[in-house]
């Protein structure tokens, strides 16, 4: 009798200590774990159910060595969403080494009620980088970022890496078809012009709403080096949309590198896409 008290008084304290560790191991926080790929879904950043972001941490991820890349998705700033980064992201991995990512949603224009008009796009993207801001060390990444996106999100990309970059933490820009100036955006093509002014207002009343969200007219003598790359076909944004920024860049002795392409509409080929990451690539590694 007395031996089996003995026991029980042993057995209770040995499986409190189990069930404290099995707890601890169940709490223990993935991220921590530096040496595992992580990939983050659906991450929040603010309260509204399109402001989200997919994270992708590298295995064997430093605070000294890993970039991080953020994509920021097209559609026109009414349409589209983070899964675009899903085409773009094997064709990263296959010319970068080390590199986490991070794919941004943001809300969207709604044609039917008005609602999220600019600069609601504009001021996700301040909130999206602030929160990942925070987050870098958690996440085990270094403060070299790299501020991408394609056709509206290129112009997001652009509008905070020369407007609201005063932290300094984007270091590197890159867009690809990107809008740059909207006033003259849609010259020459009534269903854009009709676009521009049902997201971003009346370019007579709305002037300076146009010209607080047209990128070129924030870059200065200290801004980001800047790659872009546009399409001479393109009929959705103008060529002459990267020549402005392209004079812009040039005028203020900013690093840049850009290439335009003979016959190609807004979206390339998949070889010209490769090509384009490539020298993405080799862009970042000249500036960073």
């Amino acid at each position: 009798m007395e031996h089996n008290k003995f026991l029980k008084y042993l057995y209770l304290p040995i499986l409190f200590l189990a069930l404290l560790v099995q707890s601890c191991q169940q709490d223990k926080d993935p991220i921590q774990d530096k040496n595992v790929a992580l990939e983050l879904l659906d991450l929040s950043y603010g309260d509204h159910a399109r402001q989200k972001m997919d994270v992708f941490l590298p295995a064997n991820r430093s605070r000294e060595n890993t970039r991080v890349l953020i994509w920021i998705h097209g559609g026109a700033w009414i349409d589209g969403d983070k899964g675009e980064f899903v085409r773009f992201k094997p064709w990263f991995e296959a010319v970068q080494e080390d590199y986490a990512y991070v794919a941004l949603n943001y809300r969207l224009f709604d044609v039917s009620t008005g609602a999220n008009k600019f600069p609601n796009q504009e001021e996700d993207i301040k909130l999206a980088l602030a929160f990942i801001k925070q987050k870098l060390p958690e996440w085990k990444v270094s403060e070299n970022v790299i501020l991408s996106g394609g056709s509206a999100g290129g112009h997001l990309a652009l509008l905070h890496s020369y407007k609201n970059n005063s932290d300094g933490l984007v270091k590197v820009a890159a867009a690809v078809f990107p809008p740059t100036e909207l006033f003259t955006l849609g010259n020459g093509n009534p269903l854009i012009s009709f676009l521009i002014q049902t997201v971003v207002g009346n370019p007579q009343t709305d002037k300076e709403m146009y010209i607080n969200s047209s990128p070129i007219n924030f870059i200065n003598s200290q801004s980001v080096p800047t790659t872009f790359f546009h399409g001479d076909a393109d009929d959705v944004v103008p060529i002459n949309q990267s020549y402005l920024l392209e004079e812009k860049l040039r005028e203020k002795n900013v690093p840049m590198y850009f290439e335009y392409y003979p016959g190609q509409g807004h979206g390339f080929t998949d070889q010209i896409y490769h090509n384009m990451i490539q020298k993405i690539e080799e862009f970042i590694n000249l500036n960073l």
